[in-house]
């Protein structure tokens, strides 16, 4: 079996494990995916009330805005379900519990990743598969696009949590540090709303604007100088906060911490 395959089954199992767990306590399992469920909807509400009176925000229809919730809600939680950790990895760091990931013979920022579920974000995950089923194009390419979407909202998300988290091996405690909420802060608003500096700095050094504008530049039509941009962002994401991780973990003293994983 080659390496990948095995990397495969091992974030399988991971996942089905973390599942398990969360469901041994089903009633606050349906609850809190529940209530984010609801809360997702609250905002979906004022927006409503927004375009009963407004028909547009610079260009953006009422479907163009509920796809933006869709794609930032769905991204969060694939990435808070399948990749939990991605925004406690400075925590973990600075407390020694990274130890338990380094006696373990599996790719350490892998396993890292991979060890939490955030139960609440299955709440994201099936609100905007709800969204998308009520102001989503129901063609095969229009899910084709939303599922891009969804991946390359999922793969920012996690990786820029990666590449900020991995600063506390540089400057210590990192709780001070922008994360995962600050992005969806900014990417649940159309971004041609934003101008000057703010929006230069969305499209750089806080990639929400790739998120937020995937409903124009996507799914509504496919601009080839955006889709190649927010590619590169993410490969850029992926490779750098990969490479930051490790060579940070050259850095890293143990804290001498005993812990075993199942």
């Amino acid at each position: 079996m080659s390496t990948v395959a095995k990397y495969i089954r091992f974030a399988l199992a991971c996942w089905k494990l973390n599942l398990a767990g969360a469901m041994e306590f089903r009633l606050s399992f349906f609850m809190t995916a529940g209530m984010m469920i609801i809360n997702n909807f609250v905002w979906i509400f004022f927006w409503q009330i927004y375009f009963h009176r407004f028909k547009l925000v610079n260009g953006w229809d009422v479907s163009d805005v509920m796809m933006l919730w869709a794609v930032v809600a769905g991204g969060f939680g694939l990435a808070n379900v399948f990749f939990g950790n991605a925004d406690y990895i400075g925590n973990i760091i600075v407390t020694g519990q990274l130890d338990t990931y380094l006696a373990q013979p599996k790719p350490v920022l892998l396993n890292l990743l991979i060890s939490r579920m955030s139960v609440s974000a299955l709440g994201d995950v099936i609100f905007a598969l709800l969204v998308f089923g009520c102001f989503g194009k129901h063609t095969w390419s229009g899910m084709l696009k939303f599922s891009i979407a969804l991946f390359l909202s999922m793969l920012i998300f996690v990786f820029f949590s990666v590449c900020v988290q991995s600063l506390a091996f540089y400057v210590g405690h990192s709780e001070g540090f922008i994360g995962q909420e600050l992005l969806v802060t900014f990417a649940t608003y159309p971004t041609d709303i934003f101008r000057g500096m703010t929006k230069v700095v969305l499209f750089t050094v806080l990639p929400a604007g790739f998120i937020s504008y995937m409903p124009i530049g996507l799914l509504r039509e496919v601009e080839p100088l955006f889709f190649g941009a927010a590619i590169g962002v993410v490969m850029l994401l992926v490779f750098g906060g990969t490479a930051l991780f490790y060579r940070g973990l050259r850095r890293y003293g143990s804290g001498n911490m005993m812990g075993m994983r199942m």
